[in-house]
């Protein structure tokens, strides 16, 4: 097996999902003694916590790229950043080390190519629903995407910050995601994108009138895959 680096801690609630994920699926391929070669890098959140200014999102890239370039100096052989939102600087953490990064949306375009889901809505944080950095890579791949309702991004960015990202999964919450996804389909959505690695607390990919593409959970599976040399 191959040694993966994650740069997790953002929140540290989706970095223990990583971390499960991705040693269940090791284990089933490898045995129930295995477990999967990491090295983990858990940042504080705090300096990271919903940036807006380029001044912050400066220091982001700095600070993820150290991380980069110490788990590979530590021996990690790809990298993955367990975080939706500090893909925002995936270029400039990608042109700080020699290894590969796999990229969240890349695997999530791939789930969706798979299954044939061409026409999608994303939910996340407010900057990952509204930027470009995350939408063109699933545009590049012929994938539709609604635009962002105002509406819906206030509320999701609400959840995620002051719920999910705590670990909190309110029932009302749950309940205003189910109505946002209901009333997606109605505008024409065919699928949706979980693009915050913490929503899977309150979405249920088998409970929704619509397919659901949770990033958090693609994006450990691809990580096992490369880890276990299926990439």
């Amino acid at each position: 097996m191959r040694k993966l680096g994650l740069i997790g801690g953002m929140s540290w609630v989706s970095t223990r999902g990583y971390y499960e994920d991705i040693n269940r699926i090791v284990q089933k391929a490898k045995g129930p003694a295995a477990s999967a070669p990491l090295l983990i890098e858990s940042l504080d959140f705090a300096p990271l916590y919903r940036l807006s200014t380029r001044e912050e999102w400066d220091r982001a890239a700095v600070i993820l790229s150290d991380s980069a370039k110490r788990l590979e100096a530590a021996g990690a052989q790809a990298l993955v950043i367990a975080a939706n939102s500090m893909h925002s600087v995936y270029d400039r953490v990608a042109e700080a080390v020699s290894i590969p990064i796999l990229h969240i949306a890349d695997c999530v375009a791939d789930a969706m190519i798979a299954e044939k889901a061409d026409k999608a809505a994303i939910l996340g944080t407010r900057g990952v629903m509204m930027d470009e950095f995350y939408r063109r890579r699933l545009v590049a791949r012929d994938i539709e995407l609604l635009p962002p309702e105002p509406e819906i991004v206030d509320a999701i960015d609400r959840i995620v910050y002051e719920e999910v990202m705590l670990g909190k999964a309110r029932r009302s919450s749950e309940r205003e995601l189910r109505t946002i996804i209901t009333n997606l389909e109605k505008d024409g959505a065919e699928a949706i994108v979980l693009a915050c690695t913490e929503l899977n607390l309150i979405v249920h990919t088998e409970a929704n009138v619509l397919p659901i593409f949770d990033g958090a959970e693609i994006h450990a599976e691809a990580a096992a895959r490369w880890i276990l040399g299926d990439d």
